[in-house]
């Protein structure tokens, strides 16, 4: 009689010495633990429990989880001193409420961060700190203070906990394309800018990948979000390796892409373990997502393609010496992604990562990994170099400057 596979119990043990072998990675090669930074708790609910007893010119406001269209309706019905009067009043709910006017929220978080710092300011005067809370809302009080400055266009803000924030580089109202870069594990309000290792934060990630479009494309009207407005994982640990924070991810991720302005087309470039978050969210994206590239993804909670249930094109890469390639993808009892991106039997379409370097390269000036987002974010798809070589090997049934 042959065996239809392992046993139960083979399975297990399997798993348990692929996770084992996992963590054991990731405190290895570089993915390493930071302390779970906090900021103020109850802020935000406060300001939420005001805007709810809230009226403007006798009408109760929206509901701030209403679907961004009629939060949008909301808007456009009131006159522009009506809208600053709500902004100044309640600067922590307009500044992170989906369907807002861009421009509005950009005040409002503005605002909010000047809360923010004079908060962080009376901590750091109240002597009640220990010597690594001091220097910590010091960090916290400089992040404030440069997210503050003229030139900085900051669409989402919340201070509690680690801190969430995303920050629009460009237009985002006359855009024709919008990049969103969903960043990885570590990502928070301190880590969100880098000056040592620039391309590596968020921040930098959008300038780079900004630059890198409007040289290939200076006719067209781009945008990018550096977005790290979600929850993510701390270092190593089962939030990593699980898929809770990346559920709770994608949903914030969703309602960004669904408020966006205007009709411009959308591309995700998801990093590391925020190719988890788009692997979830990919389901439900709204039509005008077309592009969803992955890069040092750990898995997107699927086994192929196919799996994802996206319209979107799904483009991966990884380079030669990114240490992900190492670790065990699989997925068993909810810890673990999946089917790893970058093989043929997964059906994405496969990019050169050439010159990228380690696992946080892929957005570094002059590389194959930068110039294909570019061109993915541009709709420039001829102009993309395929994987190993392949000379259209990932550019099958798509025109060469398609704009769908």
């Amino acid at each position: 009689m042959t065996s239809s596979g392992p046993t139960p119990t083979l399975t297990v043990w399997r798993t348990l010495l692929a996770l084992a072998v996992v963590f054991v990675l990731l405190s290895t090669t570089g993915w390493t633990t930071l302390r779970h930074h906090r900021g103020p708790d109850g802020v935000r609910e406060a300001a939420l429990a005001a805007w709810a007893h809230g009226t403007i010119g006798g009408r109760a406001l929206p509901d701030p989880a209403s679907p961004p269209a009629a939060t949008a309706a909301f808007f456009r019905s009131l006159t522009p001193r009506e809208r600053g009067r709500l902004a100044a009043r309640y600067p922590l709910v307009v500044g992170n409420l989906d369907g807002a006017p861009v421009t509005l929220r950009y005040r409002a978080n503005r605002l909010a961060l000047g809360d923010a710092l004079t908060a962080e300011r009376a901590r750091m005067a109240g002597g009640r700190l220990s010597p690594d809370g001091r220097q910590e809302a010091l960090r916290r009080s400089h992040r404030f203070t440069a997210l503050m400055r003229d030139d900085r266009q900051i669409l989402a803000f919340d201070p509690e906990g680690k801190g969430r924030v995303a920050e629009v580089i460009g237009d985002l109202d006359r855009a024709q394309r919008v990049s969103v870069i969903v960043p990885g594990v570590d990502t928070n309000l301190l880590t969100f800018q880098r000056s040592a290792r620039k391309y590596t934060a968020p921040v930098g990630m959008a300038q780079s990948l900004y630059a890198a479009e409007r040289g290939a494309a200076p006719a067209t009207r781009t945008a990018v979000i550096a977005w790290a407005d979600y929850t993510a994982p701390s270092g190593i640990g089962v939030d990593a390796a699980a898929g809770r924070l990346a559920g709770d991810g994608s949903v914030r991720l969703l309602g960004l892409v669904r408020a966006l302005p205007g009709d411009s087309r959308v591309s995700l470039f998801c990093h590391s373990y925020g190719s988890v978050v788009c692997g979830v969210a990919a389901r439900n994206l709204p039509g005008r997502v077309g592009d969803v590239a992955v890069a040092g993804s750990p898995g997107m909670r699927a086994e192929t393609v196919a799996g994802l249930r996206t319209g979107a094109r799904v483009w991966a890469m990884r380079d030669a010496d990114d240490w992900i390639a190492d670790v065990p993808y699989l997925e068993v009892g909810g810890l673990g992604h999946g089917a790893d991106p970058v093989t043929p039997e997964f059906g994405a379409r496969l990019l050169s990562a050439d010159g990228a370097v380690g696992h946080a390269g892929y957005f570094e000036p002059g590389t194959e990994s930068l110039r294909n987002f570019a061109g993915i974010g541009v709709g420039a798809y001829r102009d993309l170099s395929c994987a190993n070589g392949a000379r259209d090997g990932c550019r099958g049934g798509i025109s060469g400057t398609e704009r769908v």
